[in-house]
């Protein structure tokens, strides 16, 4: 179906964050899913993947992940300078902070007109991450974590309790995980120890191993793989239509 595009300012904990709104241009109340981007924020890549999946009966939630950090509307490029100024945002920012940003997402989900007011999460990198991370609130019923970084390494800024990992038991809907087998940023060890923890706390997940490296998704550049990715928005928007109609 056809999409509108729109951009809101949310007011959270920490200040106003910039989301760009994707979702169904016809009448009706939609289930919702908030797209956590990579660190560069919203790319070109990221802003196609989100149309993608609000073409398919969703609105999709772009938030800027790192609005403390950074001008509403910045976009980091895809060079050595973008990774680096996005890499040391991600260690700047708390996870407590993206934890309450989740909040003001889901409190919009929950009060705008076109939303059902059901939520899922979904994203790429960092933002597989992030989504894991919504999926610790009790309201998102579905999460779609692709290739999620630092999940495995408790590098991410919290107090030990309330890191990501130490956590999962706190997920109450469904969780898919979807890695990479040549993807050096969560190698072989990284994933067993997310598996084990999977196992131990008995959530609800489904896992899924490819071979293809990071940031396969993406596509720009030499790391795409369009096969692969048409097969994961299948999946993801399969699982959104499933938990969340």
């Amino acid at each position: 179906m056809q999409i509108l595009k729109e951009v809101v300012d949310l007011d959270t904990v920490t200040g106003k964050m910039r989301c760009y709104i994707y979702r169904p241009n016809r009448e009706g109340a939609f289930p919702a899913i908030i797209f956590y981007s990579e660190i560069f924020q919203q790319t070109s890549p990221i802003s196609r993947s989100a149309a993608m999946m609000a073409s398919h009966g969703l609105v999709v939630i772009v938030p800027e992940i790192f609005h403390e950090l950074n001008p509403m509307g910045t976009v980091l490029a895809y060079d050595d300078e973008g990774k680096d100024k996005g890499n040391d945002d991600k260690l700047c920012k708390p996870l407590i902070d993206h934890d309450s940003d989740t909040v003001a997402l889901i409190d919009f989900i929950q009060s705008a007109t076109y939303c059902s007011g059901k939520a899922g999460a979904m994203g790429v990198c960092i933002g597989g991450h992030l989504a894991y991370r919504a999926a610790l609130n009790p309201n998102i019923k579905a999460a779609f974590c692709l290739y999620a970084t630092d999940i495995h390494s408790n590098t991410l800024t919290a107090e030990a309790s309330q890191q990501s990992l130490a956590r999962m038991s706190d997920i109450k809907g469904e969780i898919h995980f979807v890695w990479g087998k040549q993807d050096p940023h969560v190698p072989k060890e990284g994933r067993l120890a997310i598996y084990q923890k999977c196992l131990e706390t008995g959530i609800n997940y489904h896992w899924i191993e490819v071979n293809a490296v990071h940031a396969f998704m993406r596509d720009e550049g030499d790391r795409f793989d369009g096969a692969l990715a048409i097969q994961m928005y299948q999946q993801a928007v399969a699982l959104f239509q499933r938990v969340l109609s």
